[in-house]
């Protein structure tokens, strides 16, 4: 368990805390970060996502409907409960509602689960992985990148119309390679198609970087913001870490997921939060400090709350 924990989250905070002291240091401007997340968000991951997806084949992903649903009913539904949250007893605006959102809601599929799904089930079970990564990308993220679109600054004479300005950021958001892109992937491996080694090879060789690349922009972005462990993000971390697994585990057990199936959905759901929000709030200048403080919370807590899930992998047989 102990070498599990290490391969997980180990690299996770290494590349986090050089990007962070990259930052602190002046190596990396972090008051101009904006070419190092395009290079993230419009290359590295979505190439990623696309590989991921398109090369997993389609009775695989099908196989493994009941992790489909519960981690994109988990995460839909905290993500809706905790923006109403924000958004009403807390007065946030949406921005700062959706960031905060997103930090509790989506888990960091991208760069904390390919080590540690390989690591407790084998690699011929990344599958998972895409499949997570795929549910994130086409719900909650698109959601928050329609929010961060409508509440923008509006520019020239007049406004578009409340419809039209909804769909305008709706066509944006769903506009965006991050989301696209395992969209197309799944569509390709619903054709049955191979996906060209040549192709994957090429794909690959910049996909590889997402991890590590969103994890170091997430640590020089965190270097200019403030840590603040408020109530409000102790209770994001509480939701995201402990009620996240236990709602997926309740879920597979209400549908009579096989086993092996329920633990990876209870693993995928127990990882910490994911950088999305600090790099979808980078884009749009939108830099919520306790939307990050809740990602940097989480993944010091996962270092207990992961190795609980993982513990609980090991002894539960139905």
């Amino acid at each position: 368990m102990i070498t599990v924990l290490s391969l997980a989250l180990a690299p996770t905070f290494f590349v986090m805390l050089l990007g962070y002291v990259a930052g602190k240091t002046g190596s990396i401007n972090n008051k101009h970060v904006t070419e190092l997340n395009i290079v993230v968000m419009n290359y590295c991951l979505p190439s990623s996502l696309f590989v991921a997806t398109a090369s997993t084949q389609w009775r695989d992903l099908v196989a493994q409907w009941p992790v489909l649903l519960s981690l994109g009913t988990v995460m839909m539904g905290i993500y809706l409960l905790w923006y109403g949250y924000q958004r009403g007893p807390r007065g946030m605006n949406s921005s700062e509602a959706a960031l905060q959102a997103l930090a509790v809601g989506q888990p960091n599929f991208a760069a904390a689960a390919f080590p540690v799904i390989t690591a407790l089930f084998g690699a011929d079970h990344l599958s998972t992985v895409a499949i997570g990564i795929a549910v994130g990308s086409t719900l909650p993220s698109p959601l928050t990148l329609a929010l961060l679109e409508l509440d923008k600054p509006k520019t020239g004479a007049g406004g578009a119309g409340g419809l039209t300005q909804i769909a305008k950021a709706c066509a944006r958001a769903f506009s965006k390679p991050i989301v696209l892109s395992p969209v197309f992937g799944m569509l390709y491996s619903l054709s049955g198609l191979h996906l060209p080694d040549v192709v994957a090879a090429s794909l690959r060789q910049i996909g590889v970087a997402a991890g590590g690349m969103g994890l170091l922009v997430t640590g020089v972005v965190l270097s200019q913001s403030r840590f603040r462990l408020s109530l409000n993000t102790t209770i994001g971390v509480a939701i995201s870490n402990v009620a996240q697994p236990i709602l997926a585990f309740l879920i597979c057990r209400g549908v009579a997921a096989p086993v092996e199936i329920t633990k990876l959905s209870v693993i995928m759901a127990a990882l910490p939060s994911g950088f999305f929000g600090i790099l979808f709030g980078n884009s749009y200048d939108r830099i919520s400090v306790e939307a990050n403080s809740t990602i940097i919370a989480s993944t010091i807590c996962s270092a207990l709350t992961l190795a609980v899930a993982i513990g609980w992998t090991y002894s539960y047989v139905g």
